[in-house]
């Protein structure tokens, strides 16, 4: 009897197994996909500089004053002298240099650059971006920029007709910059560490804090508002935060998501949350349209007589109203069966939109409506 027990109580645990990797999981996703960790972020930067050899496609000296008096410097710089001279190049280019420091970057290491024109040139095509410093908030240089430009549109023209494909006012180093000045920041030495969720929510931040305590077996992190989860360092992770982070960035949690309705009006997109809920409700939608046709009809004089042919107007005007019936939506219902309720009316996202919000209006849908 033991031997046989021993056995069936192996078949169930195999059994079990296989249950367990059947069950679909649930929508989990990672801490360090949730949450922002204190210090961990990029920095703008921003630079003015010159972009030469241009095929005649670049700023116009006369209308640019700024692209000409940034030309004239440079050039006294290395040395020449063109005060007074009539520059007509039309080679050159004013742009602003844009880019992201990434976190913890190290001197010497390289960014990508964002190259935008500034004047009136027409296309960037096959220009080099001379040295250009990149300052940060505060006015320090962090990193300069030089190379020649990727531009992912195109543009030419003729005589006639010209065809302009993307921007091509705007083009791209990859590694153009090279870092000149790193930003300290001694994450290792900090006694707590903040984690800043993406979308904020009670739920989540309980969720996101008692996953690292199980983890940890410790009450270490303490949510503090639906948008912030501190955490404190434990003692064998004193002096090594790196490593506290690496650990718990990997734990899966389950984040909650509100019930809300976005609304962009001007492309009539309309996305809606799953938990989305509508009391009992009814609904009606209607078109009134007006038909409006013009039918002149010409009359002639009669025969030897002294009249005129004239055109006399004829308008008709209709006006039918197209309504549908009273549709009732139950209480209770979810999101796929409030869409198929609505497209049973047969409204478009227009006419949805403001069926929306007057459910809304009329308190009877649980969740929170956003305008862009």
């Amino acid at each position: 009897m033991s031997g046989a027990f021993r056995a069936l109580c192996a078949v169930v645990a195999i059994l079990c197994l296989y249950m367990v990797h059947m069950v679909p999981a649930g929508a989990t996703s990672r801490i360090k996909d949730l949450a922002n960790i204190e210090g961990v972020r990029q920095n703008q930067l921003i630079g003015y500089g010159l972009v030469v050899g241009l095929n005649g496609t670049g700023d116009t000296l006369n209308n640019i004053p700024f692209t000409k008096q940034s030309l004239q410097a440079m050039l006294e710089r290395m040395g020449v002298n063109i005060r007074g001279a009539n520059i007509r190049t039309g080679n050159v280019a004013a742009v602003m240099v844009t880019g992201n420091l990434p976190a913890f970057s190290t001197q010497g290491t390289r960014m990508d650059v964002t190259v935008s024109a500034l004047g009136d040139a027409k296309n960037l095509q096959g220009g080099t971006l001379l040295v250009t410093p990149l300052l940060g908030a505060d006015g320090n240089v962090y990193a300069v920029a030089q190379g020649s430009l990727a531009i992912g549109g195109f543009a030419a023209e003729g005589e006639a007709s010209k065809i302009v494909r993307g921007v091509p006012t705007v083009g791209r180093i990859s590694n153009g910059a090279i870092i000149e000045r790193e930003i300290d920041f001694a994450l290792n030495r900090l006694p707590n560490v903040r984690l800043a969720l993406r979308n904020a929510d009670f739920t989540t931040a309980k969720r996101i804090a008692s996953a690292v305590n199980d983890f940890l077996g410790s009450k270490t992190a303490e949510p503090v508002d639906p948008s912030t989860v501190l955490l404190n360092v434990p003692k064998e992770f004193k002096g090594n935060v790196v490593a506290l982070l690496t650990e718990i960035e990997q734990l899966q949690v389950e984040p909650d998501i509100g019930a809300k309705i976005v609304i962009d009006e001007r492309s009539g997109i309309i996305v809606m949350g799953r938990d989305v809920r509508v009391a009992t409700v009814a609904i009606a939608q209607g078109n009134l349209t007006v038909t409006i046709s013009e039918a002149p009809q010409v009359s002639q004089p009669n025969a030897l007589s002294r009249g005129e042919t004239v055109v006399v107007p004829r308008s008709r005007v209709g006006v039918q109203e197209d309504g549908q019936k009273l549709a009732v939506v139950k209480d209770g219902v979810s999101l796929q069966q409030l869409v198929d309720g609505l497209n049973a009316l047969g409204i478009g996202p227009r006419d949805m939109i403001a069926i929306l919000q007057a459910v809304k209006a009329a308190g009877a849908i649980q969740a929170d409506i956003e305008v862009m």
